[in-house]
């Protein structure tokens, strides 16, 4: 077989100070018209100035698009496009949490070529990406999405999400600064630090899983885990910040590399259908997927759980699973994230639906341990609705 793919994006900064390094990267592309793409409460807040200020200092010229939406709409990215390429830009900077950053990324490559954004999509493509588009530096704000690091731009339909994925959607700069954290409310704290975990525990169990994802995927595991409770509770503790950002780093470069999986498969439709924020979608259904696929990467698990600082030496695998189903149910409540379906209002009768537009989801699903057809994601939105783990009969 041939080796394992490693993909990484071309340049990163990350950790304290990070940001010293945005107007240097901004001169190397020579811009004439710097297209900033951000969410309307960072400009408010003023954060976004914050940013910005040395490249205004500068001399250069900047155009600040905030007409964008937490998990975006088709419509968002489409106007957005249009924008871009009316606009005679030629640099993209992406300031905020994952919208605005695969938004970034969206439309410095497709404002560079021809046809609606839907033409793009992964579902339903009836075209393809060929140029890099416009250079694009960004800039996370919560410590999560992992979207500075991966070639993939989600947008909702719908009922359900998909996405426009390909290498030109890397960015060209990533600066991950975690002063740039502080600002996060404990709710977006709690659900992008379980998004991060999310994708650390899928990318560790997939199926593409090779040595240098797996010692990504734990070590932020490990991160989390010491971590995320302190920043939820204390969004000014500086320490947990930056462990959060590394964290959210190096989960989002192992699963660009060895994918997520079930869980997305099944988060993209509660995102598409009622509107759930995508950290949360993922961590109402973190512990009901590993249950119900823990039988086929027991070791696996028990390694996750190891990472999450409790010891396995007096377990069997078996037991160190369970345990760490457990656990990750335990993390997702001390965040304060509902665990089950029904406390997100979600009705009974909208189980159907859910499971058809989850089964659709098989770029995702392909990388699961363990198979997962119809029945099993029906009875996984089950036990998710119900709060009981299940396993398949």
């Amino acid at each position: 077989m041939p080796g394992a793919k490693i993909t990484l994006p071309p340049l990163t900064y990350a950790g304290e100070g990070a940001l010293e390094n945005l107007l240097p990267e901004v001169k190397k592309f020579g811009p004439s018209n710097i297209l900033v793409i951000t969410d309307p409460i960072l400009l408010d807040i003023g954060l976004v100035e914050a940013v910005i200020w040395p490249l205004k200092a500068a001399g250069y010229k900047l155009d600040v698009y905030t007409d964008i939406e937490p998990e975006p709409p088709l419509a968002c990215g489409e106007k957005l496009v249009d924008y871009t390429r009316a606009g005679g830009f030629d640099l993209i900077l992406g300031v905020g949490g994952g919208s605005a950053l695969d938004l970034a990324k969206l439309t410095a490559v497709l404002a560079a070529h021809e046809g609606p954004v839907k033409d793009y999509l992964n579902l339903t493509a009836t075209r393809q990406v060929e140029h890099k588009g416009y250079p694009k530096i960004l800039l996370p704000t919560t410590s999560g999405t992992g979207s500075e690091v991966t070639n993939i731009a989600v947008l909702s339909l719908e009922s359900t999400k998909d996405v426009v994925t390909h290498d030109n959607l890397l960015a060209d700069v990533a600066i991950v600064e975690p002063e740039l954290t502080l600002s996060m409310p404990p709710r977006v704290t709690a659900a992008t630090g379980i998004d991060a975990l999310t994708h650390a525990v899928e990318a560790y169990v997939s199926i593409h899983a090779n040595p240098t994802t797996d010692a990504l995927a734990l070590q932020a595991i490990r991160l989390i885990s010491g971590s995320l409770r302190r920043a939820y509770r204390n969004g000014r503790d500086k320490e947990a910040r930056s462990q959060m950002s590394y964290a959210s780093y190096m989960a989002g470069l192992a699963f660009f590399n060895a994918g997520v999986a079930g869980v997305h498969a099944l988060a993209y439709p509660l995102g598409g259908q009622f509107h759930i924020a995508h950290g949360e979608s993922n961590a109402v259904l973190l512990s009901y997927v590993m249950g119900y696929i823990r039988t086929s990467c027991r070791k696996r698990m028990a390694d996750v759980l190891e990472a999450l600082g409790i010891s396995t030496a007096y377990m069997s695998e078996e037991e160190a699973s369970l345990r760490c189903v457990e656990e990750l149910q335990r993390i997702v409540a001390d965040v304060g994230i509902p665990a089950t379906l029904q406390e997100f209002s979600i009705p009974e009768s909208a189980l159907p639906l859910l499971v058809e537009d989850g089964v659709k989801q098989k770029r995702l699903l392909a990388r699961s341990p363990m198979p997962l057809e119809k029945k099993d994601i029906a009875a996984i939105y089950r036990a998710a609705f119900t709060g009981e783990v299940v396993e398949p009969l």
